[in-house]
């Protein structure tokens, strides 16, 4: 952190902030952390550990905003979160043995069918709706296989659970969000972990950044509270979209070979 030049720090914090405040309603924060802490000059694979260190205050701020509002039972809910722990962190150790060409080539068109169905299924709102899949069937499929792909490689995980907790478990949208956060803790806590063994986090700046993720959180959860699905649903739609385009543009996606860009 030593090594990074004031306006360099302050740029970071600012996009922390953002981060937390877009995370706690839609997921995706990881989109705006992780290529402004490239653009600063931190190695690729530092940032991903300080990301998840950083995380970590961005989805636990928003669990607790929710928790207290009684849109989140935290006890009941821990054995999903473990789940989640643990399948990040089998992702994350693995994450340098499995190729990611295959998901950064497939993700682009998931996100854009998650945006797609929010986007243009009318009834998807605040009221809890018919429940197609057993919450235990659910916590034992599900939660791990995505948190396992958030250890992996990450982007979208918000969305994924946002998408399987309204599909599958009739939840509304609010309440999505706050489960979603719950389980983003439990993922994040695990890739955490595993980064944290491999030593590639850089703590000082990881924790000031923490902060910022932490504050934007209380704000962005504060404003899903208020205005549920209204503000929920697009900004989930925007977030896919925007990380979808994003994924296309990387000149390393092989998709762009698919596509012939």
């Amino acid at each position: 952190m030593h090594d990074l030049a004031p306006h360099l720090i302050v740029f970071l914090f600012a996009a922390a902030f953002a981060a937390g405040f877009i995370d706690s309603i839609a997921g995706g924060g990881g989109l705006v952390t992780i290529p402004a802490m490239l653009i600063a000059g931190i190695p690729p694979l530092e940032t991903l550990g300080t990301n998840k260190l950083q995380g970590l205050f961005g989805s636990g701020s928003a669990t607790i905003a929710y928790a207290a509002k009684g849109h989140v039972h935290l006890r009941s809910q821990l054995p999903m979160a473990l789940l989640s722990f643990l399948g990040s962190a089998v992702g994350a150790a693995l994450a340098t043995i499995i190729p990611a060409d295959i998901l950064k080539g497939g993700l682009p068109f998931l996100l854009i069918a998650i945006a797609l169905y929010f986007g243009l299924k009318p009834n998807v709102g605040d009221i809890d709706r018919h429940q197609r899949m057993r919450p235990f069937l659910f916590g034992l499929t599900l939660v791990p296989a995505i948190g396992f792909y958030d250890g992996l490689f990450g982007p979208g995980t918000g969305s994924f659970f946002m998408l399987a907790f309204v599909s599958l478990l009739g939840f509304g949208m609010l309440k999505a969000t706050a489960h979603t956060k719950l389980l983003n803790f439990g993922s994040n806590l695990g890739a955490f972990a595993v980064f944290a063994v491999n030593g590639v986090i850089m703590w000082k700046l990881g924790l000031l950044l923490g902060v910022a993720q932490f504050l934007g959180a209380q704000a962005g959860s504060r404003l899903a509270m208020r205005n549920g699905a209204k503000i929920i649903k697009p900004l989930l739609v925007i977030t896919c979209l925007i990380l979808a385009i994003k994924l296309i543009s990387d000149p390393a996606n092989p998709i762009r070979a698919w596509l012939g860009l």
